[in-house]
């Protein structure tokens, strides 16, 4: 089966299914149970990161972290993503299917505390690594450049344990500059950005990047400076 056919099926069964009133009801209250699960990890990792913050402010000089922020996502965001890649809109798809629900984002300085930064977190023993994404490294063609570090993380509830997945974007404050105006020229999912605007995003990331390695050698001089340039132990 063609992925247009996948597609076509996919949306008549979601379209099946939202006309049952029942179903929508159990499905709302999934979706409640869902992100209660998925709030619960995100505070779980982002209280790590705070702990780390205030370690630094307390035995060190400097600190390698400068914004911790998160999300998660929206219920129709999530059903979309699930429709795109051709599957129905069920609790076990979004648990097995999607990684990005939920969503952190932390600010470095430099480009040495972002992977300083990612080693901290995956040291920690109740933490499973799933998958690096480096685009710092290998960058996308728009220029995009960040640390994608997908984990998981067990969350203990009344009665269980759950394993919960979290996508952590780790990335300079310079490149979360980048990111966040190239997203504004994007607001519109149906705008197809025109050639010469494309090019010039791109240039303006390869800027952002040679400054931010020019203020990685600055930072040399700096107490208490983790040189780290990769995941690599």
């Amino acid at each position: 089966m063609d992925n247009e056919l996948i597609l076509r099926k996919t949306a008549e069964d979601n379209k099946e299914l939202l006309q049952d009133p029942h179903a929508v009801m159990e499905m709302a209250m999934h979706f409640q149970q869902l992100f209660m699960m998925y709030e619960s990890a995100v505070k779980q990792i982002t209280t790590k990161f705070e702990i780390l913050e205030d370690e630094f402010a307390s035995k060190h000089q400097r600190n390698p972290i400068a914004t911790i922020s998160s999300r998660i996502k929206e219920p129709l965001s999530i059903a979309e993503k699930l429709q795109r890649k051709g599957l129905s809109v069920t609790i076990d798809n979004m648990v097995g299917k999607l990684y990005d629900i939920a969503g952190i984002r932390i600010t470095c300085p430099f480009i040495s505390d972002v992977y300083h930064v990612a080693h901290m977190l995956l040291q920690q023993d109740d933490i499973t690594l799933i998958e690096i994404k480096d685009y710092i490294k290998e960058q996308k063609p728009s220029g995009y450049r960040s640390l994608h570090v997908i984990v998981k993380v067990g969350v203990y509830f009344s009665d269980e344990k759950r394993e919960i997945p979290v996508e952590i974007q780790i990335r300079t404050i310079a490149m979360d500059f980048w990111a966040s105006l190239e997203h504004q020229l994007h607001y519109k999912k149906d705008y197809t950005m025109p050639t010469n605007v494309k090019e010039e995003l791109k240039a303006c990331a390869d800027t952002i990047h040679a400054t931010d390695l020019r203020m990685q050698e600055l930072a040399k001089n700096l107490p208490d400076f983790v040189e780290r340039d990769s995941m690599e132990p």
